[in-house]
């Protein structure tokens, strides 16, 4: 009888204890579509494919996004008054770490400027342009997201959103 009670007592103990150990298990939930390990001279990483999630997390001195599938965000703000005026713009890469340059096909671009604004709106560069193609310089500027405004007879003809990277 005593020996049916002890093992009674220790099927109910391992049945608790397995409980407790499902209960805690913790495990990434995503459809990927492809993964795999990269190993190099810096270590080693395990990487998929396919999360559509992301977490942002941050403070006063910094932000990390955890994921896999990063946003970046690409802009094209037009005008519609202008729409008299046929000018193709391209501004590339964006983002950017550097600069960017800016395409303007027109036989006149002299007849423009461009305007750099930080996302506060604070002016930071304003600059005549002289040629099909002109460089911006964002080196000194911190990450983040800037507008650059292509002007001309003082109305603002195109606006581009620029996401600066470090």
């Amino acid at each position: 009888m005593m020996m049916n009670y002890k093992i009674k007592k220790l099927k109910l103990t391992a049945i608790l204890l397995a409980g407790l150990g499902i209960s805690t298990l913790y495990a990434q939930q995503s459809v990927n579509t492809s993964g795999g390990d990269a190993t190099g001279s810096g270590g080693s990483v395990s990487y998929s494919v396919g999360q559509v999630t992301y977490t942002a997390i941050g403070n006063a001195t910094g932000s990390i996004n955890q994921g896999v599938q990063q946003p970046y965000e690409f802009y094209t703000n037009s005008i519609d008054e202008n729409t008299f005026i046929s000018l193709k713009m391209t501004i590339y890469p964006n983002p950017t770490s550097a600069s960017v340059t800016l395409r303007i096909d027109n036989p006149n671009p002299e007849n423009y400027t461009f305007q750099l604004y930080d996302i506060n709106g604070k002016l930071l560069t304003n600059q005549k342009i002289s040629n099909p193609e002109t460089s911006v310089p964002m080196e000194n500027l911190t990450a983040g997201s800037y507008f650059l405004n292509v002007a001309g007879n003082n109305k603002i003809l195109k606006s581009f959103k620029i996401i600066k990277t470090q």
